[in-house]
């Protein structure tokens, strides 16, 4: 499978006449992660508030086209803070997905117990670190460490790595941009669950092209999974040196709203600020 340093794609803003190209005659089935994707990274995720423009934006492609937002953040959290109905939603990352018409399914919440027990050995030893927060989504435990020393990161991460070995196979530790998190040991992430959604909505055809935009390392399943008949948009972050299966790079969460626009019949063209 082809890689490529993230700095290194062509921007979705230069070749929109390429995408546009690739587009026609077909249906985009388009999926979205949240934070870093529609909004900016920020310290503190209750503050990832979603643009009332860039909300308009998917409320009126959804009109259109299929859209599903996956993200890392919980079912509820991320339902609340898109706040739009008639779309399907995937929380955790995956293991948390309502369809459309309200239909919810969980995956491995045979977990869940195991779940418990890391959360709370995680709040005992994390909890009196400056910066560190514990957070309990349903199907996953996330340890936030954007705001504590660097110096204090190994001691954090051996924290969880006592967790997920506690946990006697139940657990696996994943990560993401400046987070640890424990899920589920089973094999399942973003993007598994979007070709399950394809299915599941009758989207696994010819005539329907998958398109993922997302950010982080965890979207970098999504990315594999629509390498060969999809359109990959990677958010250009922190670190754009890293290796992506995306096809096509962005900048800031304003050109994803700005794509969003271009993919509505009449809806403009993608444009944008210069690049990082």
């Amino acid at each position: 499978m082809s890689r490529a340093a993230i700095r290194d794609l062509p921007s979705a803003v230069d070749r929109a006449a390429e995408i546009a190209e690739r587009l026609a005659g077909v249906t985009p089935a388009v999926f979205l992660d949240y934070d870093g994707t529609l909004t900016p990274i920020v310290e503190h995720a209750a503050d990832a508030t979603l643009p009332a423009s860039t909300r308009e934006a998917i409320r009126a492609l959804a009109a259109v086209v299929p859209v599903a937002i996956v993200s890392g953040r919980d079912l509820a959290d991320v339902r609340a803070m898109v706040g739009i109905d008639g779309i399907a939603y995937a929380g955790s990352h995956g293991f948390d997905i309502v369809e459309p018409d309200g239909a919810r399914h969980e995956r491995a919440p045979e977990a869940l117990p195991a779940l418990d027990r890391a959360q709370t050995a995680l709040e005992d030893v994390l909890g009196a670190i400056p910066g560190v927060s514990v957070e309990r989504k349903r199907f996953a435990v996330a340890v936030h460490f954007r705001q504590a020393d660097p110096a204090r990161v190994q001691a954090i991460e051996e924290a969880v790595d006592q967790a997920v070995t506690a946990a006697e196979g139940q657990l696996r530790k994943t990560g993401g941009k400046k987070i640890f998190e424990v899920r589920p040991a089973v094999a399942w992430d973003k993007g598994k669950a979007l070709r399950w959604l394809l299915d599941a909505l009758g989207l696994d055809r010819p005539d329907v092209v998958p398109l993922y935009v997302g950010d982080d390392v965890t979207d970098e399943d999504a990315f594999d999974a629509i390498a060969a008949d999809g359109i990959g948009v990677v958010v250009c972050g922190e670190d754009d040196a890293r290796t992506t299966a995306a096809h096509y790079r962005l900048d800031t969460p304003d050109q994803v709203r700005d794509l969003l626009d271009g993919l509505v019949p009449d809806g403009g063209s993608v444009s944008g600020p210069d690049p990082c």
